[in-house]
């Protein structure tokens, strides 16, 4: 388990495939927020816990649906394109409202164990309030210091959490290391796009990119099992973030 902030830098990746066109990187200096690069780990984390805390948190289920977040994240699981067949144990890292536990609640098997984490306790409540349902368990952490033992749970969901981190890999190392070998994280993640970077604007987090990403999974011993996608109109469009299913080798422990 980390026991130091996260890195306040970011190693760019070498030979990347697919840079963006200048015009797109100057509008993302442009519009992109800029906050997680200017405090420290510890008051940027305040920062944030305040936000969702706050009147923004508390419409952030009203936000999700007029987005369709909610309700075309929940075909993720109805179409099984992550499935939880056979799955016991999951953590959903920043729950947020409820939004992904209800669906996996609703999707997963009868038996199934859901641990609920949020940075925020206020989240939690209203977490709590939303959800009729005595399966889950709840408890306030931070990503990059999760209050489990390694090898706890079977598959990880993780919604729009890790690009409020200073250093990405700080976030997937830990949350590999909670997941058993052979289990499965659900992610989503603001991309470097137009919509992602008003979405940075307005939560204070930063963009990802894609192949990035996935070349940072590559080097923490990551699979990259599949993107993900809403719609097709999605995928044509490249719109809707990043959503991908990572797998934790068979055979890596810790």
């Amino acid at each position: 388990m980390p026991t130091q902030s996260p890195s306040s830098s970011r190693t760019p990746t070498p030979g990347h495939p697919k840079s963006p066109r200048p015009s797109a990187r100057l509008f993302r200096r442009l519009v992109e927020s800029k906050l997680i690069g200017r405090l420290s780990y510890e008051d940027y984390r305040e920062k944030v816990r305040a936000a969702y805390s706050g009147p923004k948190g508390a419409l952030l289920v009203a936000s999700s649906f007029i987005s369709l977040h909610a309700p075309l994240g929940e075909r993720l699981f109805h179409s099984q394109k992550f499935n939880l067949s056979g799955v016991r144990n999951v953590l959903d890292v920043g729950c947020g409202a409820g939004q992904i536990v209800k669906h996996l609640l609703k999707h997963g098997d009868p038996e199934i164990r859901v641990t609920c984490v949020d940075i925020s306790t206020q989240m939690l409540r209203r977490a709590r309030q939303r959800i009729h349902d005595q399966r889950p368990t709840w408890a306030t952490a931070d990503v990059t210091q999760l209050p489990f033992a390694d090898e706890s749970f079977d598959a990880v969901t993780c919604g729009y959490v890790l690009e409020h981190l200073p250093d990405i890999r700080d976030g997937l190392g830990e949350l590999s290391r909670v997941l058993v070998p052979g289990g499965r994280m659900l992610l989503l993640i603001t991309e470097d796009n137009f919509f992602g970077s008003w979405n940075s604007r307005l939560w204070h987090c930063r963009t990802h990119n894609r192949h990035e990403l996935r070349e940072t999974c590559q080097q923490l011993g990551l699979i990259w099992k599949q993107e993900l996608w809403f719609t097709k109109m999605h995928e044509m469009f490249k719109a809707g973030g990043i959503c991908v299913e990572v797998q934790k080798p068979a055979g890596k422990s810790g």
